[in-house]
């Protein structure tokens, strides 16, 4: 099958196609692009391990077909959960090319050292600029009105349900939605707010989906997202969301949406952004009550009752997020007029170096995480981050899945006041199926007590 791409998004000129088929690094980015769009053109197909993807298509493959008027795919052996009619769905079509795209991008561009210098906090923060406007998803001359929604890709159908109905709230009030673009409170706050768009009559509404090479084959698009972006890691997909984003929801979910609350908590806690606007919505139905008592619980025990200040619970009342979240974006608005900072981009907010370099998660990176109390709350939420981290890679991500598979779980050291409590939390999110979309959960990891 050959697939062409339509509209000026996705056109490339022939020395961007020649990057994936010539020069030093193109075995790399072909290898890349090929899990990327497996990854897409798997989506409706409901599974989050990432590795059994891909052992599933081990004949599967893509290639770039250079023509003198751009460019086609060939491709071999696709899911044919993509095709109609023997015809690509063309939401996955457009998905597709956006992969390319910024596959492509990041290869030649932002991976190029004499261009970004991604050793240097502004440095890391222009190229997430350079992707999102690269990928075209800002709007310069709108008013605020993106919430990124966060949550798990594994929920109850009634937490998803909800997490519809906020969005429908979300909607109505004429606001667009931003999510990892994956399933479950990924998708159900785009469902939602396309309801309530269309009751509006609104037309070039955004739905924003922001994912990296190593989750998108767990968390493939849904075909609500409109904008697809593929970011090169979680560090510059984090901060995408925090700067594009004029307001964030958080919906239950498991260690990735704890990984991102402590990412959040851990810049808004920063003295540096204590005049920064940013709201914070946690919630859930009513039956998700309970996990907001144990997230809330294990900040404070992390940062003390200050970090409460940062955020807003509201339970089974899916219509009051939606007015709460309206009002406060129109306060960003008028912040955002009063110190002159950008509508599309929060440039003003700082993001501390060590949350944006890369964690390579291995064996031996987990069991040297610093997992105790006595350091600043931007060292301790940095690692307590990657500890997360490292656990949605052992359940969800190839390379994580391969390493639990020969090594055994990951060893997560915390002192004796952290590690019942980080040991509690986890054990919920399994008890409450948050880990994994299907079947009985084995730990990827061990949380076993630090030695003073």
């Amino acid at each position: 099958m050959e697939v062409s791409p339509r509209g000026n998004l996705e056109l490339l000129s022939q020395r961007d196609v020649e990057a994936l088929s010539h020069g030093a690094s193109h075995q790399r980015l072909q290898d890349l692009f090929r899990k990327c769009a497996l990854a897409v053109l798997n989506t409706g197909n409901e599974t989050d391990n990432a590795a059994a993807i891909f052992d599933a298509y081990h004949d599967f493959s893509i290639d770039v077909v250079k023509r003198t008027r751009g460019l086609q795919l060939s491709i071999k052996n696709a899911p044919r959960s993509a095709l109609v009619e023997n015809r690509m769905v063309e939401g996955i079509r457009q998905h597709l090319f956006a992969v390319l795209r910024d596959i492509i991008y990041i290869g030649t561009e932002i991976e190029d050292a004499t261009r970004y210098d991604l050793s240097s906090k502004a440095g890391i923060t222009d190229a997430v600029f350079q992707i999102l406007k690269h990928a075209r998803v800002m709007e310069p001359g709108m008013r605020p009105n993106l919430v990124v929604c966060w949550g798990g890709h594994s929920i109850s159908r009634e937490e998803y349900d909800y997490s519809k109905e906020v969005g429908y709230h979300l909607g109505l009030r004429r606001l667009d939605i931003c999510t990892g673009c994956g399933p479950g409170a990924m998708k159900g706050p785009m469902k939602g707010a396309a309801v309530g768009h269309a009751k509006q009559r609104l037309s070039g509404t955004r739905f924003v989906g922001l994912t990296e090479p190593g989750i998108i084959a767990a968390e493939p698009p849904n075909p609500l997202v409109n904008h697809l972006v593929i970011l090169p890691d979680i560090e510059k997909r984090l901060e995408a969301f925090i700067r594009l984003g004029h307001g964030i929801v958080v919906f239950p979910g498991g260690a990735g949406t704890a990984e991102e609350i402590l990412y959040l908590m851990g810049i808004l806690l920063d003295p540096a952004n204590q005049d920064v606007n940013l709201p914070v919505v946690f919630t859930g139905p009513a039956s998700a009550k309970a996990y907001f008592v144990e997230m809330d619980r294990f900040l404070r025990l992390l940062f003390g009752d200050k970090v409460a200040d940062l955020y807003t619970i509201i339970i089974d009342d899916a219509e009051e997020v939606g007015r709460s979240m309206s009002r406060a974006i129109k306060g960003v608005h008028r912040e955002r007029r009063r110190t002159g900072d950008a509508y599309y981009f929060n440039w003003l907010l700082e993001v501390p170096g060590d949350h944006q370099h890369p964690f390579e998660v291995t064996h031996d990176t987990v069991a040297a995480l610093n997992l105790t109390k006595d350091q600043t709350d931007a060292d301790l939420a940095v690692q307590a981050r990657r500890a997360f981290s490292a656990v949605v890679t052992g359940n969800v991500k190839d390379n994580g899945v391969r390493m639990i598979a020969k090594h055994g779980p990951f060893k997560l050291h915390a002192d004796q006041t952290l590690v019942g409590a980080l040991d509690h939390l986890l054990r919920e999110f399994a008890a409450q199926g948050r880990m994994q979309l299907h079947g009985e959960y084995k730990p990827c990891y061990e949380v076993v007590s630090r030695r003073p």
